[in-house]
């Protein structure tokens, strides 16, 4: 008998449409012999089944079900890919631990740590990753444009300390720059963080473990044709993604070593992707970690999939499975 699995998407942050996209990318890669498959949006309290026609049936937030035709369905797992809150920061996978409903990320603490990049930096950084210097601001604080430059230096990062796709994010190269960053990072999240810049390579390496195996994919080299590596950058193809990276065998092996590291630290589970920057030396300097990557087509993830040699559905079929 079929597996009956939820892809959760949506959530209630600016990632909004982004996780749309890699919902569909999921549909298209998870073994559909194998499985039955649902797509589940949700917004705030709206929680909804999206059908094949394009009509939607409510959920019942109280046990995961839905009606179809009269039956009532229920979900074996969920594949969550939601970028942002409530998918990724935790609170959803409290809410399956409850209803005893296995899925596809790490559980409470891990997706809790690394949704708050200013908190998973310096956890990791006590077992000795590096990272770049920062401030953070909480709702209500402030920083003066004189410690910024004093203590972070010119140019340098500005963004939520909360969610991602770079959305809030400001590179800031002069003083006047400073508090309108700070605002518009603020609309975004709750903390602000304030990082300083690192002049260097952008790599981004995937990994996932089961009971069975332990797989890490090729690295990425990212070449943004802008700024940084911005919303463009990263959606509307403003940007070289290079798999595998163009860096020595040993910065490969590295990289690779590291980013299984950071998953046994964190105690994650299925599918991450830990972002770099390689600065002068070969030091390996940690961005950020994703505990749920986006899964379109293009995304990083499906493309080291592709240069690892393996079969995407393969790789779902291991993550579902991995629960029971």
């Amino acid at each position: 008998m079929k597996r009956t699995i939820a892809i959760v998407c949506g959530g209630d942050t600016s990632e909004f449409e982004v996780s749309l996209r890699s919902a569909q990318g999921i549909y298209s890669f998870i073994d559909k012999e194998k499985y039955t498959l649902y797509i589940v949006g949700m917004r705030g309290l709206d929680w909804h089944v999206q059908l094949p026609d394009g009509s939607t049936i409510p959920v019942d937030r109280n046990d995961f079900s839905f009606r179809l035709d009269g039956t009532k369905i229920t979900f074996d797992f969920a594949y969550i890919t939601i970028h942002g809150t409530p998918g990724e920061d935790g609170r959803l996978q409290g809410y399956f631990d409850m209803l005893r409903i296995p899925y596809s990320c790490c559980g409470v603490l891990a997706a809790s740590l690394t949704y708050d990049k200013f908190a998973c930096g310096q956890y990791l950084k006590g077992f000795g990753v590096r990272i770049a210097d920062s401030l953070l601001l909480r709702s209500g604080q402030s920083v003066s444009d004189d410690d910024v430059v004093e203590k972070i230096g010119l140019p340098c990062f500005i963004k939520p300390s909360l969610g991602g796709s770079s959305f809030g994010v400001t590179k800031v190269k002069t003083r006047e720059q400073i508090q309108p960053a700070i605002a518009k990072a603020f609309a975004e999240a709750q903390e602000v963080l304030v990082e300083a810049f690192m002049d260097g390579t952008e790599l981004t390496c995937g990994c996932y473990k089961t009971r069975e195996k332990s797989v890490v994919f090729p690295i990425t080299e990212v070449v943004t044709h802008n700024e940084y590596f911005d919303y463009k950058a990263k959606y509307n193809g403003e940007s070289d993604e290079i798999t595998p990276a163009r860096i020595s065998d040993e910065l490969t092996r590295r990289v690779q070593t590291l980013t299984s590291a950071i998953y046994d630290i964190l105690g994650a589970s299925g599918i991450i992707r830990v972002d770099y920057i390689i600065t002068e030396g070969e030091k390996i300097n940690l961005l950020e970690v994703n505990t749920t990557p986006g899964m379109t087509a293009t995304s990083f993830i499906p493309q080291q999939v592709r240069a690892a040699g393996l079969d995407i559905k393969d790789v779902m079929t291991d993550i579902i499975e991995n629960k029971f």
